[in-house]
């Protein structure tokens, strides 16, 4: 059996964890990892407040949840760990004001640590230029994959979008392609830029017949085996050309995506437009491509400045 955690809360507040240890075990039934980790967070935060001189759980206030916190994030503690230490203590403050012993939650005014978002990759245009270059278009996988890179950069699809496409899909002499997506599969017409018409025809003419095999249907982009492309195989083939690039093996597809957008932004695009073309429903996940922008200027301007040396 799991031995229970050698951590005990102060004499003035061990009880009121001890009850509530107890209503989490037989009401909650939670797992024991769960229990322990609740009663080690619960302890470590009462011996917090002893070294404030509060006495008893009556005493703590909104204030001393936000100390425990900022003092754990300074010194290292990970969101994730934050978060979890925070609702192990708003559960139990929701239990003192059941049982009466506190007149107020006192983790009220205490918001989720949240994780700052994640920039997406994206690949410089002369990492693209090289990236597209690579691929040896005397093969018809060359050809395709080639094609395959110059659609993701050229009109910003999804890797999914991309082998679902169909040969009625693209319109090479209007120059866009349309995509189908998203819940009740959505269409979006997407431009098509000269280089991406030029490398799809190029692959439509010369090269999709010859992985063409009796069971083909009208998907636009085919494996070895004659079927539709599927995602695993892009990602394969992407990552192989981005070595041979010279290019970091965490290349993913989607950067070509996220710099599709991110160098339309460069260029003065509209935002809302990106967001129509990435087949955005909220235009708040497109605007993340304006903290790659400004990330850029900050680098930049810290690298170059001369009052920066």
């Amino acid at each position: 059996m799991k031995e229970k955690p050698d951590i005990k809360a102060p004499p003035g507040f061990v009880k009121l964890i001890d009850g509530f240890m107890g209503y989490c075990e037989l009401e909650k039934d939670y797992s024991i990892n769960t229990n322990d980790g609740y009663e080690r967070d619960l302890a470590h935060f009462a011996f917090f407040l002893d070294r404030l001189k509060l006495t008893g759980w009556s005493d703590v206030q909104a204030e001393h949840v936000a100390l425990w916190i900022n003092s754990l994030s300074a010194k290292g503690f990970a969101v994730a760990s934050l978060a979890r230490k925070l609702s192990a203590l708003k559960m139990f403050a929701r239990f003192t004001l059941k049982e009466g012993e506190c007149a107020v939650d006192f983790t009220l005014l205490q918001d989720s640590p949240k994780a700052a978002r994640k920039l997406p990759d994206t690949l410089t245009k002369q990492e693209v230029e090289r990236l597209l270059a690579v691929p040896d278009l005397a093969s018809p996988q060359g050809a395709r994959d080639r094609a395959i890179m110059e659609l993701a950069y050229s009109s910003g699809l999804r890797v999914s979008e991309i082998c679902a496409l169909a040969l009625q899909d693209v319109d090479l002499e209007n120059g866009f392609v349309r995509v189908h997506s998203g819940k009740g599969m959505k269409s979006r017409v997407v431009p098509l830029g000269g280089a991406a018409v030029e490398a799809v025809d190029v692959y439509i003419e010369s090269a999709r017949p010859r992985l063409v095999k009796p069971h083909t249907g009208s998907a636009l982009f085919l494996s070895n085996r004659g079927n539709a492309i599927s995602r695993k195989t892009v990602w394969y083939w992407i990552r192989r050309w981005a070595v041979k690039a010279g290019l970091p093996n965490l290349v993913k597809p989607h950067a070509l995506r996220h710099s599709f957008a991110t160098h339309l932004l460069e260029g003065g695009a509209d935002l809302r437009a990106i967001q129509v073309m990435l087949g955005h429903s909220d235009i708040a996940t497109t605007q993340i491509y304006t903290a790659v922008e400004k990330e850029r200027l900050w680098t930049q301007h810290a690298r170059f400045h001369p009052r920066n040396q």
